[in-house]
């Protein structure tokens, strides 16, 4: 039976008929489900086969009780993890404060590279130039040359606090790479949005501000999230400088107790913290490719 202009009104058959009463899904259906259960079953069954073998053989190694006293120390582990996440806070600080500012240093970098014409050359020149510098030097290297050389100069009225430097160091590094991702978001960007945009009276700043720019952060979202978790652990260089965060006081733990217990600890809480945000970042990413491949339809 058809509807208006030959579209189809009812079920095209008896067979669909009765799925549709019954409630029941179609056939193609039930088997692709039946083989997502098959496939789900195998990979947990071959998963707790693997780490069951691996967990016999660490477990009957010959030198596993001195490991596990070493590493997995219970009375330890409850003593050092409280202090541990603690201290943490101070890297939550540290990466809070590092991240507005490298947000804010990296989107005028990535502008001032992607400022045309011959009279924003010098401009042009000194961003290029800052990128290349401190994505070239290692992050701990410029962690140790602020904390120490700065306040070494003994100049009257130069702060001396290490949690400031620990912000400036990261602040510079970070802003090194994450511009560089604002400025890929930026060159996505088809030239004829820009153009259009000039066709309507707007300026070149105009366009770059109202058009370009919210276009070009959209699509760096993801990326600028990896770079984030990335700051997020690289917080605990800081302690090379004297700042008490969770490192530090997994430390201290550990040369007053001989025991690396503590580190067990520390890892445990980057992971809680850094495992979720992954989770977030790889959902945003496949929501972003859907909707791609949804716009190339």
């Amino acid at each position: 039976m058809s509807g208006f202009f030959g579209l189809p009104s009812g079920p095209r058959d008896s067979g669909e008929l009765l799925r549709l009463e019954s409630g029941g899904p179609p056939r193609s259906h039930r088997r692709i489900d039946r083989a997502a259960v098959k496939s789900t079953s195998i990979a947990l069954v071959s998963s707790v086969v693997f780490f069951g073998l691996l967990a016999v053989v660490v477990v009957n190694a010959p030198n596993w009780p001195a490991v596990q006293n070493y590493f997995f120390n219970s009375e330890i582990f409850d003593y050092s993890l409280p202090k541990v996440i603690d201290a943490f806070w101070v890297n939550v600080r540290l990466f809070l404060i590092a991240e507005v500012l490298i947000l804010a240093l990296a989107l005028l970098l990535a502008v001032l590279r992607s400022l045309p014409g011959p009279v924003f050359f010098p401009l042009r020149l000194l961003a290029t130039i800052y990128a290349d510098v401190f994505r070239a030097i290692p992050g701990l290297l410029i962690i140790v040359l602020l904390g120490f050389g700065i306040p070494g100069l003994g100049i009257a009225g130069v702060p001396t606090d290490p949690f400031l430097y620990a912000v400036v160091a990261l602040t510079l590094v970070y802003s090194a790479y994450v511009s560089e991702v604002y400025r890929a978001g930026i060159e996505s960007i088809h030239p004829s949005q820009e153009a259009a945009a000039r066709s309507l009276g707007l300026s070149r700043i105009q366009a770059l501000r109202y058009v370009i720019l919210p276009q070009a952060v959209r699509r760096v979202i993801p990326p600028l999230l990896n770079d984030f978790i990335g700051l997020q652990k690289d917080t605990i260089l800081v302690s090379y400088i004297g700042v008490v965060e969770a490192f530090r006081e997994s430390s201290i733990i550990e040369s007053a107790r001989f025991n690396s217990t503590p580190y067990v600890a520390l890892a445990l809480v980057f992971l809680v913290i850094t495992i979720p945000l992954a989770r977030f970042t790889d959902w945003l990413v496949a929501r972003d490719r859907r909707r791609f491949l949804a716009n190339a339809r």
